[in-house]
């Protein structure tokens, strides 16, 4: 056994102890967020449940979504009592969707299937939970199979309806109201460059009503969808204590039988509701609906950062690298970069708002655009300085991963390329910067990933709860650096901690932590797949 600890056996084995825990704890980590995550979009069994509260039953419907231990004292001492998390939704009736029950007050311990039971999903006040009473359009009402295949017919009306109207409200409208901005903006410059003159307002308020006509035909267009949105019907449910519950079509996003549903039902219907999350926006305070607005704006701000921060970290690198003398100063400049990558994220966001937002954004309105102060343009949060303060924030980890990769090229190679008469910068662009792209694309993924998951700094410089624009579209200049967006990683933060409703939102947060968590793994696969293969490009260049 000394023999064993002198040669030092025991810090191999406990290395490798570590290194399994770690892969263990990673891979658990992803195993339940993937879990929790994926059972959102699964259809869950309604349950019918009877509560005695001391004098009479009430029935409960809903899904089971939670169950816990709780220790109530007793005469025999600390009893161990199972609580159920029930998702009754019906909250215009209730006043909330999820309630807590203790088993002990349950006629039976035993969960009963609700036969038949309908879950709809509404674009307010969440979901319905109940069965078919009847249907009512036009003042005709139905019941049994022909409400089911009625009821079929006005939904998928109402969804198409409903994208109508969004597409003319959010685009459509978007933009007119985007080229009226413009106009009064071009008003307010004109005249404070002293060229506003007769002509100049003609043309103006030429394009002025011309774009209010365009905004009174779509106006038209909508009310129109509306008033057909109202002749939809009206679907009326009977919910659990007898009580009915009438919901207006135009209301229903989707429904469901999930107690009917065959195993290929409810594949079709998980992918379906995967769809629908990453293509739809957020709604009920980003607790229900999609991430849709989240994921193009992390997308948005994680490219900008790329661009911005490839240039200045490898021409830093390759300054400090090749043509920087050796001396205190680099040194210090080394160290300096070092200290910059442990510096906390929060602190480059409130540089960010110091610098970036009030100081370089309140210049460029004062230069640029000074007739629409005071009204800021760039002087606030928004795309622009999210994108510099992250790119930042991740600049020392480009700078240290392309010096290393510049200094592992052979000297000799330098050496021979000057020989053959090669000027230096010839040499560092033909021969050393190929070779150490490996070493430079590890580091901008990595970048990247880093980039991608940060919140705390994104909350001074740009990111909002809920953006009403995307910042990007099918305006000119088609990316708006000006405008706030939303991020993946806020997001997460916003509905796991600032939600009204923090059970609704649970399974939101973490099928938005599991795409988070895809996106950067997949940026590190990539990474790697790219290391791999420039590395196997110059291998034979390194001997």
């Amino acid at each position: 056994m000394r023999d064993w600890f002198n040669k030092g056996e025991h810090w191999i084995w406990l290395s490798s102890a570590m290194v399994a825990l770690s892969v263990v704890l990673v891979f658990g980590l992803f195993a339940m967020i993937s879990y929790k995550g994926m059972v959102h979009f699964w259809p869950h069994h309604v349950y019918e449940y009877q509560v005695s509260n001391g004098q009479q039953l009430e029935p409960v419907v809903g899904e089971l979504r939670d169950a816990k231990i709780k220790e109530v004292p007793s005469d025999a001492g600390m009893q161990e009592i199972p609580q159920l998390l029930i998702k009754m939704g019906n909250r215009d009736v209730y006043g909330i969707d999820f309630r807590w029950i203790s088993s002990d007050t349950l006629v039976s311990t035993e969960p009963k299937i609700a036969e038949n039971a309908v879950v709809i999903e509404r674009y307010e006040y969440g979901n319905v939970y109940g069965w078919y009473d009847r249907f009512t359009l036009d003042g005709t009402t139905v019941q049994d199979a022909e409400l089911e295949q009625l009821l079929q017919q006005q939904v998928a009306k109402g969804k198409a309806l409903f994208d109508e109207i969004r597409q003319i409200e959010k685009y459509e409208i978007g933009a007119v109201n985007y080229k009226l901005e413009q106009l009064r903006l071009d008003e307010k410059r004109l005249k404070a460059e002293g060229k506003w003159n007769a002509e100049q307002e003609q043309r103006l308020a030429q394009k002025r009503d011309e774009l209010n006509a365009q905004f009174r035909e779509f106006q038209q267009q909508t009310q129109v969808l509306y008033e057909q949105q109202k002749t939809l019907g009206e679907l009326t449910m009977k919910i659990s204590g007898g009580q009915t519950l009438k919901v207006p079509v135009k209301n229903i996003v989707d429904y469901w039988q999930p107690n009917e549903m065959t195993l290929l039902d409810k594949t079709g219907f998980f992918f379906h509701g995967i769809g629908r999350f990453l293509t739809e926006d957020p709604r009920e305070a980003n607790t229900e609906g999609g991430i849709f607005p989240a994921m193009i704006g992390t997308i948005t701000m994680v490219l900008i950062m790329t661009i911005l921060v490839t240039p200045m970290g490898v021409i830093a690198a390759i300054y400090m690298r090749e043509y920087a003398k050796d001396g205190p100063v680099l040194r210090a400049v080394r160290i300096s970069i070092n200290n910059l990558a442990g510096v906390p994220s929060i602190v480059f966001g409130i540089f960010g708002l110091g610098f970036f937002v009030y100081v370089l954004g309140g210049s460029i309105d004062e230069l640029f655009y000074g007739y629409a102060l005071p009204s800021p343009t760039f002087g606030t949060p928004g795309l622009l300085w999210a994108s510099l303060t992250m790119a930042l924030l991740t600049l020392p980890v480009v700078i240290v991963s392309t010096e290393e990769g510049l200094s592992r090229i052979p000297r000799a190679l330098r050496e021979g390329g000057l020989a053959l008469g090669a000027t230096k910068i010839e040499v560092i662009s033909k021969i050393v910067l190929p070779m150490a792209l490996p070493a430079m694309m590890t580091g901008l993924i990595l970048a990247i990933a880093r980039a991608a998951g940060e919140v705390a700094p994104l909350m001074l410089v740009g990111v909002v709860k809920l953006a009403p624009e995307l910042p990007v579209d099918s305006i000119a200049p088609f990316v708006h650096l000006d405008r706030k967006f939303m991020h993946l990683g806020f997001h997460i933060y916003d509905v796991g901690f600032q939600s009204p409703n923090v059970e609704a939102s649970q399974p939101l947060v973490y099928a938005t932590s599991l795409l988070l968590v895809l996106i950067i793994v997949g940026l590190n696969l990539g990474a790697i797949s790219i290391r791999n293969r420039l590395r196997e490009k110059y291998k034979a260049l390194e001997h």
